[in-house]
């Protein structure tokens, strides 16, 4: 049978309109990728992502952009609620996967098919071309600038610098050169490729400018200001409880947001600090030690500095407690190598150990009651007790952080310091009573300590010679200094 050049072109339109249907039927997020334009597009996407399900204005920022016209989507692990009214053409990228759902919905990059896109915080308003005068920066930016950030309102952004320390679990800020920012201070528009977006492995966490300049900051990826503003909008202020929600939910996201890039410490541009590790109230941030060697030494870090400052107040609580008591201590073995190598606490070390003299232990009595058997609490939190493990006592940060300081006892027989337990680490030997004769303060952890009066003979005889110049880890047979 012949077909005419008219029926191929009505069959043509009928299946054409059918695989509109069909798109249109799966709906969005649904539909297979041959119904999709082609990825890459020029084009900006707009994305909101920051805002709260309470007393936002969502629905006139989506208004807003939306008006440019250009995509919009709001990105939110579920609907929000009380449900918002979004304007037509505006889409709901839901994050969390739901069980019912297709796949494609737990895959955000799989609805933004533009090549840039612009992360933009609640309450912003659209400027005409902006968006596009953004993308042309980023993109006639040579070198390694990946994001440009333009102002919401009408206080300009400060440039900051980020350097991050991944070791010491550290991000610190200070105040940017020009042209060389890493981080910007105030509300601001984000925009980038989306391929770099979504190249991240925190693309869309919350708070959405932090995760992505500390993520950014990794790769080393610059970031441009433009001196342009977006409007903010008037809006009726947050009351007192929406200010009080906000605030939580803020501290909450911080939180599990620099747990996840694995930041437990930040430093910021004048001078504060913002503590995200362990505490008095919580478990310590790392488990139980295998081989001398702490999981994070494994994984290329050192101690987080949130378990330091809890072994530096354990220390200094310790000590003053013993010499209040009478009781004669000084540095033992790792301590005092980092005491005569740093001053402080060794960056990966996770303990702090401390010889005593066991004829004094009567003379304290949290130890007379450790010595018992039975641990005790005193006035300021600290728990001591005696160590399962042998004839040694343990004081830890507290009862639910067990970071804590070793005190072993010794005792002298025929001039040289002996003691009952012994746990087979290298350094773990007798000494000649004579360097206790006298013991000497020595700079430790902020304060000052008692040691042994030669401090490099003592560390010599335990560790071997050049131990001071040369560092090691604990275990060099499972991590070697100088492998990461």
């Amino acid at each position: 049978m012949r077909v005419t050049p008219c029926q191929a072109a009505l069959a043509g339109a009928i299946g054409l309109n059918l695989l509109l249907l069909y798109c249109a039927w799966r709906g969005p997020g649904g539909s297979p990728p041959s119904c999709r334009p082609p990825r890459g597009v020029p084009g900006v996407t707009v994305l909101l992502r920051d805002f709260e399900d309470f007393e936002n204005d969502l629905a006139g920022t989506a208004r807003s952009f939306a008006s440019l016209p250009v995509p919009v989507l709001v990105a939110a692990e579920t609907a929000p609620y009380p449900p918002v009214p979004l304007p037509a053409g505006v889409g709901l990228l839901p994050l969390r996967p739901v069980a019912d759902r297709p796949p494609p919905l737990a895959h955000p990059e799989l609805n933004v098919r533009t090549r840039h896109v612009a992360l933009v915080p609640d309450g912003t308003r659209a400027v005409p071309g902006l968006l596009e005068r953004m993308r042309d920066a980023l993109e006639k930016n040579a070198g390694d600038t990946r994001l440009v950030a333009a102002p919401v309102g009408s206080t300009p952004l400060r440039c900051l610098e980020l350097r991050l320390e991944p070791r010491a679990w550290t991000a610190r800020y200070g105040p940017g050169a020009p042209g060389v920012c890493r981080a910007v201070e105030g509300p601001a528009v984000l925009l980038l490729r989306t391929r770099d977006l979504f190249a991240l492995p925190f693309p869309l966490a919350r708070p959405v400018p932090t995760a992505l300049f500390i993520q950014a900051a990794f790769r080393g990826w610059g970031l441009r200001v433009m001196p342009a503003a977006f409007p903010v909008a008037r809006r009726s202020p947050v009351s007192p409880h929406g200010r009080w929600k906000t605030e939580n939910l803020a501290e909450t996201r911080r939180r599990r947001l620099m747990r996840d890039l694995g930041v437990k410490l930040e430093v910021l541009a004048d001078g504060r600090e913002r503590w995200y590790g362990c505490g008095k109230e919580t478990a310590r941030c790392f488990g139980t030690v295998h081989a001398r060697t702490p999981q994070y030494l494994l994984a290329g870090r050192w101690t987080p500095p949130c378990c330091l400052r809890a072994l530096r107040e354990t220390t200094r609580h310790v000590t003053g407690v013993l010499e209040a008591a009478g009781v004669r201590y000084w540095l033992e073995g790792g301590s005092l190598l980092g005491a005569a190598r740093l001053g402080d606490i060794i960056p990966w070390d996770y303990d702090v150990d401390l010889g005593i003299y066991r004829e004094d232990v009567g003379k304290c009595r949290w130890l007379a009651t450790a010595a018992t058997g039975e641990p005790v609490e005193d006035a300021e939190g600290f728990l001591w007790e005696k160590a399962t493990e042998g004839d040694f006592y343990r004081v830890h940060y507290s009862r639910s952080n067990r970071l804590h300081v070793d005190l072993w006892p010794f005792y002298p027989r025929g001039g040289v310091m002996t003691k009952d337990t012994w746990l087979g680490h290298p350094q773990d030997v007798e000494f000649p009573e004579s360097f206790l004769l006298p013991r000497v303060p020595m700079p430790f952890a902020g304060f000052t300590a008692m040691a042994p009066n030669n401090a490099r003979a003592f560390l010599e005889l335990k560790f071997g010679p050049g131990a001071i110049e040369n560092p090691e880890y604990p275990n060099p047979a499972v991590k070697r200094w100088g492998e990461d």
